[in-house]
């Protein structure tokens, strides 16, 4: 029984770590969520996009470099003028991949760093008071890919801080296709 499990776990292994050749590029559309942006109750919650490069040299790991439109936001408060944030990120990730045995389907989870830019302005008389504020961040996500050939559609979720905020949510439905 051990020598069975042995030999199965090493096949499983050796299948997992041939080349892929995998460089791909894809889009996605996002629902990104950012609230309590300027310790106020303004909230990005927006469909935007989402562009992806990555390389997957082995079926195990891939890094993947995103860049994604967070959205914007603008309310009125009463007697307190306008508030507006405008939020964007580049993000870089290692994507680990379970080996699991349908060969269409791929879990996926990732962990890297988000480089965030927030602008806006926080409320009474806008054109006083302009904020613009970046950082780096880590950044950790989820998803599931199915592939068809040099095609896959992904459903993904990525989460990361951004200081004056409650964090960002970004959901993501997306297509890739391998170019080598």
């Amino acid at each position: 029984m051990r020598k069975l499990l042995l030999s199965s776990t090493l096949a499983l292994a050796a299948g997992a770590a041939q080349a892929d050749n995998g460089l791909y590029v894809g889009a996605g559309i996002t629902k990104a969520k950012v609230d309590n942006i300027f310790s106020r109750d303004l909230n990005i919650d927006s469909t935007a996009w989402k562009a992806i490069v990555g390389f997957r040299p082995i079926s195990l790991l891939a890094v993947e470099a995103n860049y994604l439109d967070l959205g914007s936001e603008t309310r009125s408060f009463a007697g307190f003028g306008t508030a507006h944030a405008d939020a964007k990120a580049f993000a870089g990730y290692a994507v680990g991949f379970l080996p699991i045995p349908l060969p269409i389907l791929d879990i996926y989870g990732k962990v890297g760093l988000a480089r965030w830019q927030l602008s806006g302005n926080p409320g009474p008389n806008s054109s006083l008071f302009r904020l613009s504020d970046n950082g780096t961040e880590f950044a950790w996500g989820a998803g599931a890919q199915a592939h068809f050939g040099k095609i896959a559609g992904r459903l993904e979720y990525e989460r990361f801080n951004l200081p004056n905020t409650d964090g960002a949510r970004v959901y993501t439905l997306g297509v890739t296709v391998d170019i080598l």
